[in-house]
């Protein structure tokens, strides 16, 4: 897997997580302004690989 970075058409920066067969699957969602702050928001997801899994079906709403 790799993470890329870029610009969109309005400029800003923005990630997407590429699996080995170049599927995205997963994208920041929002641009940012500053590269730093895309680079910390993919320090951020890279933290949750540790992230529990909770099965919310098993939820009463």
């Amino acid at each position: 897997m790799r993470f890329e970075l870029y610009r969109d058409a309005k400029g800003e920066w923005r990630w997407r997580l590429r699996a080995r067969n170049g599927e995205v699957i997963a994208e920041s969602g929002e641009g940012y302004v500053r590269r730093e702050d895309c680079e910390h928001g993919i320090a951020l997801v890279r933290q949750c690989a540790e992230a529990r899994i909770e099965d919310m079906t098993t939820k009463i709403a």
